[in-house]
């Protein structure tokens, strides 16, 4: 029997850089889908996945008809990354408070590591320039989190609890204005979700601009 192909998945809160996440996962030759936000594990659970990218989105938790993650991501056991509102959603949901800013952060701004040796920081500089775009941000940490960077604008800008495998930015490390935001991805590709390569360079030269772009 041929093993099942391993992959990441994306969940799609209506940003306009999720094919870009998705592709910068392919571009690191690991396999990835983006998936809605309402897909159920059952469909989920056939692609075998490595582990799970929360999107950034234009809506706030406390919207009315905000898309929240389901359930199943939390109770899956595989690590997750939370990418600006996807962050947002995953404090929300876990007893964090997420409140509007003073100040909306858009554009370049630069992101401080607080500690030394975090998994999404390995081999990058204590200090990167970011692409920010948000309007809230997170003001309590849920239990078991702890912030690991900050920007002038934003106190918890990366938050991690290693423990159970789960990480947010609040910045976009997708986006070419975020220097050294492909490594940090990387780092969480392979690095914590232990993927292995399974995506061809020449697969990917051939499908990437049709499927993803």
């Amino acid at each position: 029997m041929i093993p099942q192909r391993e992959s990441l998945v994306v969940i799609d809160f209506g940003s306009q850089y999720s094919r870009l996440i998705t592709r910068r996962v392919r571009e690191n030759q690991v396999y990835c889908e983006i998936i809605q936000h309402t897909s159920s594990w059952e469909e989920v659970s056939k692609l075998n996945p490595k582990g799970i990218i929360l999107s950034g989105g234009p809506a706030s938790v406390y919207d009315e008809d905000a898309p929240l993650a389901p359930a199943w991501v939390y109770d899956c056991g595989l690590p997750v990354l939370g990418i600006c509102y996807g962050m947002q959603v995953m404090a929300h949901q876990l007893g964090g408070k997420v409140a509007p800013s003073n100040s909306r952060e858009y554009g370049h701004s630069v992101v401080n590591q607080n500690g030394a040796g975090e998994p999404l920081f390995h081999g990058l500089p204590t200090s990167i320039p970011v692409w920010m775009s948000h309007a809230d941000h997170v003001t309590k940490l849920p239990k078991g989190f702890k912030g690991v960077a900050s920007t002038k604008g934003s106190k918890f800008t990366i938050i991690e609890n290693e423990a159970i495998k789960r990480y947010g930015v609040q910045f976009h490390p997708e986006v070419t204005h975020t220097e050294k935001g492909i490594l940090l991805l990387k780092n969480f590709v392979y690095g914590i979700c232990k993927s292995k390569k399974n995506w061809s360079t020449d697969h990917q030269k051939k499908t990437l601009i049709k499927n993803v772009q």
